[in-house]
C-alpha cells in the first residue's frame, strides 16, 4: 500500500471510530465512551481503536469536535448567507430547533448532553465545551446588537441578556423532547424564543 492510501485508510478509520463514539456518546454521554465497548461496535482491536488518539480524553476531544461540526452544520452554516442581524436571529432560531428535533444524534443535543455531564467537573473536554459554548452566546449577542444597531430591536436590549435566554430555551426544548416526550416541545420552544428577540 502507498503512503497515501495508507494515509488515507487511516484517516477514513479515525472518523469511523469517531462517528461511533459521537452516536454513543449523545445517548449514553462521553464517560460511556470506552475503548472496549468501541472495540467490540467496530469489530476492532482495542489497540486498533486507541492507536489513532493515544488516550480515552483525546478520543472523547476529537469525539466532541466531531459533533460540534455538525452543530454547525445543522445550525450556522444555513443562515451564513442571511442579512445580519433580526432576519440571522431569527434563522439561527429555527434551524436550531429543527437540530434539536432532527436526527443528527440519537439522543439529542449533543451538546447539551455533554454540558451537563461535565459541568461539574475539570479537565480539558470541561473546558472546550466551555470555550465553545462561549463562543455560541458572542455570536448570539453579535446578532442581537446589530439587530439593535439596525434598529430591528429596542436600543435598550441587552445583547448578552437576550444570547442567555435563547441558549437556556434550547436546553429546556432539548429536555422537553429528549426527557419528557412532549410532542408540541418545538412549537412551544419556537415561540419563546420568538418572544426572546422580540418576534412575539
Amino acid at each position: 500500500m502507498s503512503p497515501r492510501a495508507s494515509a488515507s485508510a487511516a484517516a477514513e478509520t479515525r472518523s469511523g471510530i469517531v462517528e461511533a463514539a459521537v452516536d454513543q456518546a449523545s445517548v449514553e454521554g462521553l464517560e460511556s465512551v470506552t475503548i472496549g465497548r468501541l472495540a467490540g461496535k467496530l469489530e476492532m482491536s482495542k489497540a486498533g481503536v486507541i492507536g489513532p488518539f493515544g488516550s480515552k480524553e483525546r478520543l472523547q476531544l476529537a469525539t466532541l469536535e466531531a459533533a460540534i461540526d455538525r452543530f454547525r452544520h445543522d445550525v450556522w452554516e444555513p443562515v451564513e448567507g442571511e442579512e445580519p442581524g433580526l432576519k440571522r436571529l431569527e434563522a439561527i432560531c429555527d434551524a436550531w430547533l429543527k437540530h434539536l428535533t432532527g436526527n443528527t444524534f440519537p439522543g439529542g443535543c449533543f451538546l447539551t448532553q455533554t454540558a451537563a455531564e461535565f459541568d461539574g467537573r475539570e479537565g480539558p473536554v470541561r473546558d472546550r465545551i466551555a470555550d465553545y459554548s462561549r463562543l455560541w452566546e458572542k455570536v448570539l449577542a453579535k446578532e442581537t446588537r446589530t439587530a439593535v444597531e439596525n434598529g430591528e430591536l429596542p436600543k435598550g436590549t441587552d445583547p448578552g441578556q437576550v444570547a442567555f435566554e435563547l441558549n437556556a430555551l434550547a436546553q429546556g426544548t432539548n429536555q422537553a423532547i429528549q426527557l419528557r416526550g412532549e410532542a408540541g416541545a418545538r412549537d412551544r420552544g419556537r415561540r419563546a424564543m420568538r418572544r426572546a428577540i422580540g418576534l412575539d
